[in-house]
């Protein structure tokens, strides 16, 4: 963190700080469907387990995502393993270090580096309704979501 202090004074910055964060998954379709789940606590396998569920409900999916630890744990197994759920996703495995192959990461470019730019929240809450209103915003812009499969080279 850089900033000003009168000159042979060593700065000193007042700020008031906590580990509050959100942690998202997200599933992004080139028509734009884009579905996201937010925990205020770090993911883990049975988020994603949940996350998949979700979307098995909503029908069928190819899922490509990498190789974390928390999208191989057993809450995952079980459930590609289970009949109803299980049947209506297909999961394909980014190779390690490729994040440039995921579409879902432009996604998340666009949240910080554009719909989320210079944005300031006193508190998570107000983290997490400028969040939803940046998920609408991009949500909206259906090229979006082909732009971030042809820069995945998905196109």
């Amino acid at each position: 963190m850089r900033t000003y202090s009168p000159a042979g004074l060593t700065p000193v910055v007042y700020e008031w700080q906590t580990r509050d964060h959100l942690s998202l998954i997200a599933g992004l379709t080139r028509r734009g469907r884009l579905s996201v789940l937010v925990r205020t606590e770090a993911l883990g396998g049975s988020a994603s387990a949940a996350f998949l569920g979700r979307l098995a409900r909503r029908g069928r999916w190819l899922v490509v995502w990498d190789g974390s630890p928390i999208h191989r744990c057993e809450p995952v197994r079980e459930l590609l393993a289970s009949r109803p759920l299980g049947r209506r996703l297909w999961l394909e495995r980014l190779p390690g270090y490729a994040p440039e192959l995921n579409p879902v990461e432009g996604l998340w470019q666009q949240l910080k580096n554009v719909e989320l730019r210079n944005v300031v929240c006193l508190d998570l809450g107000q983290l997490q309704e400028e969040l939803r209103l940046a998920l609408g915003r991009v949500r909206r812009k259906k090229h979006l979501a082909r732009a971030f499969f042809q820069g995945a080279g998905l196109a």
